[in-house]
């Protein structure tokens, strides 16, 4: 098993099967009012460079639930470049705590921590990938129909969501459509790993540029906001080039069975508009209730002393 959660591709298709099935199961014990204290007394740190809801709220939740604790850590605090270095950092919260997650912008940050550190570093959303979200994307989806079988649609943006579920689905097997601009499409270097891994596990991974190809009766239509944090100075420029890939009721024809799926933020009447986003197809809160049990088997897998 990987020391740490930074990159899909580094963990093994069983490993990834697990975390699913243990996700599924604590979201169940949750239903009846069970929390495992699998997690007594261990401390995590969450490094946050960029502003987050979900990431913050569930993994900090998802720590008390499982009996440990967690330490929001702010950029000013630790001060890196000018304070110290990421490795020291690294190496300091290692004799301290039992994991780490960060959220950056730079995804080479979260590598040196994962490098540096002899404790657990997860990647709580890097500019170039988003894996604990993709996870909870795909127990969304299990929910709904096997995932095995599942016909998923990426519609918008080639970015750090796309590349998680591109990794991700190549490890798995599964089959994705992706529908961006040529000019937007996932990361080269993700596009080729994911290529790599997808030849080993039978995944079906196809590159569309119109939406409506993309999505034609797909199971599962996501699309993500088309500027994303550090991008507001190109948000009118990427409002026009994004434009043809609007998650809207015209689309959905195209795929008249398919569930809707958004990781929020959403921008309402840009990437999506509010008919689908608040209609009976969606899904997008199911996902986000996920991120809280996802990261719990993560953290379990992680973080937990050996029995």
């Amino acid at each position: 098993m990987p020391k740490n959660f930074v990159s899909l591709a580094e963990w093994p298709a069983d490993e990834l099967w697990g975390l699913l099935d243990r996700a599924r199961r604590l979201k169940e014990l949750d239903r009846t009012g069970q929390r495992p204290q699998t997690l007594q007394g261990r401390v995590l740190a969450m490094f946050f460079e960029k502003p987050s809801l979900r990431t913050h709220v569930t993994f900090e939740a998802g720590m008390t639930q499982l009996g440990g604790h967690a330490i929001l850590l702010r950029p000013e605090q630790v001060g890196i470049g000018t304070r110290e270095s990421p490795g020291d950092v690294a190496r300091n919260l290692s004799r301290w705590l039992d994991g780490l997650v960060a959220r950056t912008f730079s995804h080479d940050l979260v590598e040196e921590f994962a490098s540096a550190a002899t404790i657990p570093v997860i990647n709580g959303l890097t500019d170039l990938l988003h894996p604990c979200q993709v996870m909870a994307d795909f127990q969304t989806i299990a929910e709904r129909r096997p995932l095995k079988d599942a016909v998923i649609a990426y519609v918008g943006d080639g970015n750090n969501v796309a590349n998680s579920l591109l990794l991700g689905s190549a490890v798995l097997g599964l089959e994705l459509r992706l529908a961006t601009p040529p000019s937007h499409r996932p990361s080269a270097r993700v596009r080729q790993q994911a290529d790599d891994l997808a030849r080993a596990s039978g995944a079906r991974l196809s590159w569309f540029e119109e939406s409506e190809r993309a999505v034609d009766g797909a199971d599962f239509v996501y699309t993500d906001v088309w500027t994303s944090m550090g991008q507001e100075d190109e948000r009118e420029r990427r409002r026009e080039i994004f434009a043809p890939y609007q998650v809207n009721a015209a689309l959905l024809r195209s795929a008249p069975d398919a569930f809707v799926l958004h990781c929020l933020p959403a921008h309402r009447g840009e990437e999506i508009t509010d008919d689908v986003l608040d209609g009976e197809r969606s899904i997008v809160f199911d996902q986000a209730e996920n991120r809280l049990h996802a990261q719990k088997a993560i953290l379990e897998r992680l973080l937990a002393p050996p029995s």
